[in-house]
């Protein structure tokens, strides 16, 4: 039974891949995370019209919210 709820909040870049892949480095987990969210169209074009930029080192509350959405929750992933 899961008793941790995730919490839609900023996240940095590399917490939130880390959540989704624990097993992982940090620069792998970024990586993936891209690539995920890259081979969604539909949730690549909307992370751009928020004006996500590679520089970023941290995700926002709305953007963290549409990867969820696309995604799931990082702890269903486990």
């Amino acid at each position: 039974m899961k008793e941790d709820k995730f919490v839609i909040k900023a996240y940095l870049k590399v917490e939130l891949a880390r959540l989704y892949n624990p097993h992982m480095s940090d620069e792998g987990a970024l990586r993936k995370m891209r690539r995920w969210i890259n081979h969604q169209p539909q949730l690549k074009a909307r992370m751009d019209s928020l004006q996500l930029s590679p520089s970023d080192r941290q995700y926002t509350p709305k953007q963290v919210r549409l990867i969820v959405e696309y995604l799931g929750e990082p702890f269903d992933t486990i």
